[in-house]
């Protein structure tokens, strides 16, 4: 998906809020996967597709999302946000 695409996407969602034909919950949750599925393709001539992985501790990080080809790649993507010390098994994949 490009920008393009993605912000179309996003406009469409509130527009149907703004005019009452859907919930803020339903919104909310388009406009996530549009965002996430933005992140892991736009790179799509990358040879290692990229994921989306939530940090799960420190609590200081916790609910910290990243995108990145691998677990190692998303702790260090983490560590360099947040300046703490994030090991392999703190790190869990997102499912778009």
């Amino acid at each position: 998906m490009d920008r393009i695409s993605a912000l179309r996407n996003i406009e469409s969602a509130l527009r149907a809020f703004e005019e009452g034909e859907r919930d803020l919950q339903s919104v909310e949750s388009q406009t996530r996967a549009v965002l996430r599925t933005y992140a892991t393709d736009f790179e799509t001539d990358s040879p290692t597709p990229k994921q989306a992985y939530r940090a799960l501790a420190p609590e200081s990080v916790a609910g910290t999302i990243v995108v990145a080809t691998d677990t190692t790649t998303a702790c260090e993507r983490v560590a360099a946000l947040s300046e703490a010390e994030i090991l392999r098994t703190d790190i869990d994949m997102v499912q778009i």
